[in-house]
Order: structure tokens, then C-alpha cells, then sequence
């Protein structure tokens, strides 16, 4: 009965320590593909409001304050944003969790939309080898919102990014069509652009501008424009481990998106801006 015991204790250490050994081997095997994934292109930080034409892999969590016309302040925390990953080479796939939305005024407070973004990069080289990437991206949206806080039917967003450097400069870009599953006719089809422009400063500091610019299509604004310029200062990254291979960082950001069109839901968004690599 003893032996028996004993053997069924060996069987049990075996399949813990393969268990272990398995895990081990997955965690390794990711973080490899996710180092010789992001080598391949340049190491710009992700801009504070406009995506990134490469790819990342993070925690991002944003606070932003907007002021309407009618001089409302409408606080937003988690601005859409959550886990970027990249768990296929030259693939992303983000999961965003609902933004919690807090007017301060007669509007009801509640949680936006759930959304996730597939994100593959096209081409791209380091800075060493050319500094560029273009990657293609398809964002899904579910209404998820509560008291009119999100959008009243689901939409996919098909969107291109590239970005190119010229030695501590680089300017990217991407455009989208959102496209509701609904009645387009209703919530119409905007298209959105984005210009941005960053500098490197000292290594980690990325003074960057950005110009967002919304094109309505349909729907009660059709015909309208919205353009904000923002400009901001990214610090990227701050190192959390001494060890060369480890990716652990932090990165911290702020900014302000000011309107320039004579339509625009709100006046100014400030920005602020945190991201825990991994």
C-alpha cells in the first residue's frame, strides 16, 4: 500500500513539474516572438490619441476631460483603451473595456462600448534599415453602453496606418471608415484621419503634435467636419528592470486636443496618459 502511495506521489510530481515545464516554455516562446516581433520595427511611442502604425504590446489606462461648448465638463476614464497584445508574429489583437463616463450635468453617467481591434503589420524596418511601418487594422464595436453612453448598433472600423522616421523625427498616419451594422442612414458613416508628427528629446522624451480630423457622412452631422490639433509630450519608457532582455517599462503621457472647426462636440480633451509594458 506504501509503494502504491508512493508511486501514485511520483506520478503526481511528474505531471506538476511537466505542467510547469509547459508554462515555462509558453511564457518563453511568447516573449521571444513579441522581442523579434517589435525589433523589426521603430520603437516610436504610441500616440496620445491617434493609433499607432506598428505594433504593441502594453496595458494602457487614459483619463480625459472634455469641455463642451455649453462649458460641461464630461470626465471619461479608460478612454476605450486596455490590453494590447501580440500573440501571432506581425499581429495585434487589442481588447478595450468599456470607457466609465461621467458627465456632470442632467446626462445619466454609465459605461461606453466594448471594442476589439486585429491589427496586421504589412511591412515595416527598424530605424537602422529604413524606419517605417504600415499595418492594416479592423476594429469591431458592440453597444455595450449604458443611458445612451455608446453607440446604438455595433460597427466594424477598417483602417490603414504608416508611419515613416527621418533620424529623431517621424510622422504617421491612419485613416478609418466606421461603419455601422445598423441604420446607417441614422448614425451615418464618418471617416476619421490622423496626422501626427513626434521628436525625440534625450532618449525618452517624445514632444509630439497631432492633427484629428473627423469627416461626417450621413447621419444627423452629414456634411460636417471636425478637426482638433493636439499636442502633447510622451516620456517612453522608463525602464523596470535591469535586465537588458526584459521588456518591463513604464510610459507616461499628456496632452490637449483643441478644436479649429466651427463644428466640434467639445472644445478642448485633456489627456492623461499611463502604459505598463510587458
Amino acid at each position: 500500500m506504501k509503494r502504491l502511495q508512493i508511486v501514485w506521489i511520483l506520478m503526481a510530481l511528474l505531471l506538476a513539474a511537466s505542467s510547469l515545464s509547459a508554462q515555462e516554455g509558453f511564457i518563453s516562446g511568447w516573449e521571444n516572438r513579441v522581442r523579434s516581433t517589435l525589433a523589426e520595427q521603430p520603437a516610436w511611442p504610441v500616440p496620445l490619441f491617434a493609433p499607432s502604425s506598428g505594433l504593441t504590446q502594453l496595458f494602457r489606462y487614459d483619463l480625459v476631460r472634455q469641455i463642451t461648448p455649453s462649458e460641461t465638463t464630461t470626465w471619461n476614464y479608460g478612454f476605450s483603451k486596455g490590453v494590447n497584445l501580440v500573440p501571432w508574429y506581425k499581429t495585434e489583437l487589442d481588447i478595450l473595456v468599456p470607457p466609465y463616463i461621467q458627465h456632470n450635468s442632467t446626462a445619466k453617467d454609465g459605461f461606453g462600448d466594448f471594442s476589439m481591434v486585429l491589427k496586421y503589420r504589412l511591412a515595416s524596418a527598424n530605424e537602422q534599415h529604413g524606419s517605417y511601418s504600415v499595418s492594416a487594422s479592423l476594429t469591431g464595436t458592440v453597444p455595450t453602453g449604458s443611458y445612451k453612453n455608446g453607440s446604438l448598433d455595433a460597427s466594424v472600423a477598417p483602417a490603414l496606418h504608416a508611419g515613416k522616421g527621418f533620424g529623431m523625427f517621424d510622422v504617421q498616419t491612419s485613416l478609418a471608415a466606421i461603419l455601422p451594422t445598423g441604420d446607417a442612414a441614422t448614425l451615418g458613416r464618418p471617416v476619421v484621419w490622423n496626422v501626427i508628427a513626434q521628436y525625440r528629446i534625450k532618449k525618452i522624451f517624445w514632444p509630439e503634435i497631432e492633427n484629428n480630423a473627423t469627416f461626417f457622412h450621413g447621419g444627423p452631422n452629414d456634411g460636417r467636419v471636425q478637426n482638433f490639433i493636439s499636442p502633447g509630450i510622451v516620456v517612453s519608457k522608463i525602464k523596470l528592470s535591469s535586465d537588458p532582455k526584459s521588456r518591463l517599462g513604464l510610459i507616461l503621457g499628456v496632452g490637449e486636443q483643441i478644436a479649429t472647426s466651427h463644428y466640434h462636440a467639445y472644445n478642448h480633451a485633456l489627456i492623461l496618459d499611463a502604459r505598463f509594458v510587458f
